[in-house]
Formats: structure tokens, C-alpha cells, sequence
């Protein structure tokens, strides 16, 4: 028995290790494992999709293996490298016992020694690849979370779609590295890019709302239970009027968790004028965010009890 044998028993999982999921996302997820199909998560910033993976990680037991984005990440920084400083050390190793034993050196019996597996620096991909082979259906598998893949370029799209396809990664001078048991994948995107058509097709994929008043309250509770339920409406009452005004970057949930503990930790029960004052920083991650929100919230009586 498994976490994934059905939605239900996930939700109780994650649940305890602190991350709430409907169930919808859910029954998505227990697909995404037992069809060993990539999940791809795509939403706002803030709104629980790098979380889910570490959660799931967190209630499987298995390990979590983070690739983080970034334009330009090249194939070197995804999938695998070559350890060039073992590989020069092994050379000079070679160098220095065939000139003392007076030996020519072959080159490509050298060439062969450089490319052996021992050299072979397994980045994200490839890491979490070799760390599903042999496992049992009962283990738990790695958590290889491509975290916010469209701050990548389009051609890293490309990359992926063998890992993806075959959950195998091609080294020329080794051959093809694969496994029967998948890791479970979890892709992240805030859309500020589409991507590849045929990337989305190899993944199921689920949409993450902002979660509603309830839902949220129970995330923060979870999260900061020290904090009492008055405290905690407040803060959500205020978020939600700064996500319905126009703001850059309008606060997620992972804000208003900042938020709330941010409070507590500074002894502030209320969420008044001056207590908003100090801990702002926690909830608005723009400059140009700061004066319309500040009216919003003053012009309401900031949301205090």
C-alpha cells in the first residue's frame, strides 16, 4: 500500500506534512504516478504548485531533485557533464606513471578511461533517472521537480522531450540510460511563455487557481497555527482585496503565509495601520505595488479586528 493508491489517501498525506490539495488535484497526481506521466502545473506565481512538489516528496519519503529554470540553462546544467578536473587529475595520473616507466601512452584506450561512468556528473534529470532504476511499485520514487521551465528558452522544450518520452537520458560515449520506473515529474510554469505543443502532450496537466477563503484559511492554519482565527481571516480579507486591486505582482498564498507569521513572530495580533506598516515587506514584492496597496488597505480600516 501506497499514498497513491487512491486520491483520498494522498490528500490525508499531504495534508500532514502540511499542503492541502482538492481533490481534483488529487486524483491528477495519482494518475501522474501510476500512468508514470510528467505533471505539468501552471499558474500564478504563489499559488501552491513548487509546494506540491515538495510536499509530495515530503509524504512519499522520496527524495525531491530540483531543476531550477533560468534562461539560457544549457543541456550540461540539465541533464549531465563530464567532471573535467577528475578527468585532467587522470590524465596527469597517466602521464606521470608512463614517463617513469619509460611507456607511450594510448590515446584512445585514454579516451575511453576519460568517458568511463566515473567521470560522468549526473545533473537533475539524468539523477533522477538513475535513482528510479530497480525500484520496487511499493518504494517511493524521486520527486524531480522542473521548477518554472518557461523561464527557459523554447529549445530546452526540445531537451526534455526524450527524458520525458522514454525516461532516458543518450551520453554518446556510454550509450542510453533509462528506467522502467519512472520518477514522478512535476513541471512548473506562470505562463510567461507557452510551451512546446509537444511537450504539454506527454503530460497531464492541472490549472492552479488561487485557493478560496476557506481553503486558504486552512492552509494558514496548517502553516501557522500559533496565529488565532481572527488574525488569520484578517490577513486573507486584506489579501484578497490587494489581488482584487491592480497591482504588478499581487500576493499568493505563499504571501499571505509570510504574512501571518511575519505577525506572529513580531507579537502583533491585530492587522491595523501600524501593523501593516511593519510588516509589508512580507506580502508586496514590488516598489510600484506599495502606495496603491497602502490605500487599499487604509482606505478600509486595513482589515483589523
Amino acid at each position: 500500500m501506497t499514498m497513491f493508491d487512491d486520491p483520498h489517501s494522498l490528500a490525508q498525506e499531504l495534508e500532514r506534512v502540511g499542503h492541502i490539495v482538492a481533490p481534483e488535484l488529487a486524483t491528477t497526481c495519482v494518475l501522474a504516478h501510476r500512468l508514470g506521466k510528467p505533471l505539468l502545473c501552471e499558474g500564478a506565481p504563489g499559488v501552491g504548485k513548487t509546494s506540491l512538489a515538495r510536499a509530495l516528496a515530503r509524504a512519499s519519503g522520496g527524495p525531491l531533485i530540483r531543476l531550477q529554470c533560468h534562461d539560457g540553462l544549457e543541456a550540461s546544467q540539465a541533464l549531465y557533464d563530464w567532471d573535467f578536473a577528475k578527468q585532467i587529475l587522470h590524465v596527469r595520473t597517466i602521464e606521470a606513471a608512463s614517463g617513469s616507466a619509460g611507456e607511450r601512452i594510448d590515446a584512445l584506450r585514454l579516451d575511453d578511461e576519460l568517458h568511463d561512468r566515473a567521470f560522468l556528473l549526473a545533473r537533475p534529470i539524468l539523477r533522477a533517472i538513475e535513482d528510479s532504476r530497480g525500484l520496487g511499485p511499493h518504494e517511493p520514487r524521486p520527486v524531480l521537480l522542473i521548477d518554472e521551465i518557461d523561464r527557459a528558452g523554447n529549445e530546452f522544450d526540445a531537451l526534455l522531450l526524450e527524458a520525458l518520452a522514454d525516461w532516458s537520458v543518450t551520453v554518446p560515449e556510454l550509450g542510453t540510460i533509462s528506467t522502467q520506473t519512472p520518477p514522478l515529474v512535476i513541471l512548473t510554469s506562470n505562463r510567461t511563455r507557452d510551451l512546446h505543443d509537444a511537450l504539454r502532450r506527454r503530460c497531464l496537466y492541472q490549472w492552479f487557481e488561487q485557493p478560496g477563503t476557506e481553503a486558504e484559511s486552512r492552509i494558514l492554519s496548517l502553516h501557522v497555527p500559533e496565529a488565532d482565527e481572527s488574525l488569520r481571516r484578517a490577513v486573507i480579507d486584506a489579501a484578497n482585496r490587494l489581488r482584487s486591486a491592480d497591482l504588478l505582482k499581487p500576493p499568493g498564498t505563499a504571501e499571505t503565509i509570510d504574512w501571518l507569521r511575519a505577525l506572529h513572530v513580531l507579537g502583533l495580533d491585530e492587522l491595523d495601520d501600524p501593523s501593516i506598516a511593519a510588516t509589508i515587506s512580507a506580502v508586496l514584492k514590488d516598489a510600484d505595488d506599495l502606495a496603491p496597496a497602502r490605500k487599499v488597505l487604509s482606505s478600509t480600516g486595513g482589515g483589523g479586528r
